[in-house]
Formats: structure tokens, sequence, C-alpha cells
């Protein structure tokens, strides 16, 4: 079962997850983090680029990988993942940008890109930590509902609902783009540590569905289960259908101090 930390607000959640991850990277100069975009991971980020810049942590030697990317958006485009891991990531951060990789959702044969993509994470050793979202429907990276268990890296067809949840970030919800690529499930599941954040109420159904019902396609977040090292951080708006919330604070007020996520 996944350890799941729930706190009063999503900045407290986030503060929690950035702390731990700069102590892995301050302890491991090379470590390859899996990286998300969306509106959950930014307060993450903002915590995260706070606590190594205060501890003075030498980010050159990170590697990052991003879970997803559209397909089709000019290279200059605002809102392709490229650009908002370059904004959002890299700069705060202080990462060197030959070491974050995104899919290339510009590819003249996406679906090769993929591929590469795929491989290129095995070439690196594997992600130690990934950070994940969860999206209304129960997705993660761009993995829909119905989505494979044992998917790879690959060209995916985005969900009316998730387009219309991310025509926020664009002028005109048209310009939404319907393909993508992104990580497959056991793409996500080979990464050595799952951290995923879920934050406000809208999220709630999902984030219970993936922690506590059955493991099922149906519902691609609920592979977090199938995963021996997951560390769910969820506010409370998030964690009000969760069942056994109790249990879950009361393992976190009792756990060994010396013992991390």
């Amino acid at each position: 079962m996944a350890e799941v930390v729930l706190t009063r607000t999503a900045d407290e959640a986030s503060a929690l997850a950035a702390a731990h991850v700069a102590r892995e990277i301050a302890a491991r100069p090379r470590l390859v983090l899996g990286v998300a975009t969306g509106s959950t991971p930014e307060g993450f980020y903002r915590h995260l680029a706070r606590c190594l810049a205060a501890e003075g942590t030498d980010t050159s030697g990170v590697r990052a990988f991003a879970l997803d990317e559209y397909v089709g958006l000019p290279a200059d485009h605002p809102e392709s993942y490229a650009a908002v891991i370059d904004r959002t990531v890299t700069m705060p951060l202080g990462l060197d940008p030959a070491h974050v990789h995104v899919p290339d959702g510009r590819a003249a044969d996406p679906f090769a890109a993929a591929v590469a993509y795929d491989r290129a994470i095995d070439a690196a050793g594997g992600v130690d930590i990934q950070i994940l979202g969860i999206g209304r429907n129960g997705h993660i990276g761009f993995n829909e509902p119905g989505s494979s268990l044992g998917s790879r890296t690959r060209v995916k067809t985005l969900a009316a609902s998730t387009r219309d949840a991310n025509a926020r970030f664009f002028t005109d919800p048209r310009d939404v783009p319907v393909h993508c690529i992104t990580q497959g499930i056991g793409t996500i599941r080979e990464a050595r540590h799952l951290i995923l954040l879920a934050f406000g109420a809208d999220k709630s159904t999902a984030l219970a569905g993936a922690v506590e019902g059955p493991v099922s396609a149906s519902l691609p977040g609920s592979a977090i289960q199938l995963h021996p090292h997951v560390t769910v951080l969820a506010d409370e708006d998030a964690a009000q259908k969760l069942t056994q919330a109790e249990a879950y604070r009361e393992a976190w007020a009792l756990k060994p101090a010396a013992q991390s996520f």
C-alpha cells in the first residue's frame, strides 16, 4: 500500500515533498528526476527551488525526464511542455538544459520519437523519483482510462475531459492538441520512487480510487498500488473521500523519525 500523507493545505504537502527531494538531490548529485506539468506540481517546484538555493546544492548533474508532451505544438508555443518545463523546472532549479528531456512532440514520426524516449530513460539508468499528479478521470501522465497497465511511452489521444481541463491554459479551447506522447504506465512504474500529489475536491474521487479502489485500467492511477515505493501527498479537500484517512494520519504521526518517505 502507498504511504499516504494528509496535510491541511496543498502548500504544506508541496513543501514536504520538496524537502524530501532536495535531500535526495544533495545526497545523489546525479539523481534522475521525473517531472510532471500542470497546476498541481507548481508549488512543489517553487518550494524545491527555495530548498536547493538555501542549501547551495549543486544541481548541475541532475537529469530530468518529463512525463509527456503535446503532439504538434510549435516549438515556441508557451504551452508546449518543453516550454513549461523550461520555465517551471529547468531555470528555477538551476538544471543544465542539456540534461532535461521532453518527448519530441514535433518529430516527423512521433511514434518513433516515443520509442526513442523510452530508450533514453533506460540509458540514463531509469528514474529515481517520479513526480505525479492525477487527473479528474484518474489519468496519470496522459494515460487515459483504458490504458494498459503495462504500457510503454507512446502516442495517445487525449480524452475530451482532459482537453476541457487543459483548455484554461490556452487562449482558444480549440487550440488544445488532440494527441500527445506520454510515458506509459509500465514506464512510470519502473521509477524507483513515485510521489503523487493531489489537491482540491475535484481530485477526491480519482484519488480515492487510485489509493483504495481496485487496480483497474479504467482508473490508470490505481496502478500505483502495484509499486513497492509510493508516497501520496494530499490536502484535506482531495482526501475527503478516503475511507482510511484516520489510519493514514496515525501511520504518518507514528512513523520512526529516522525513516523518510
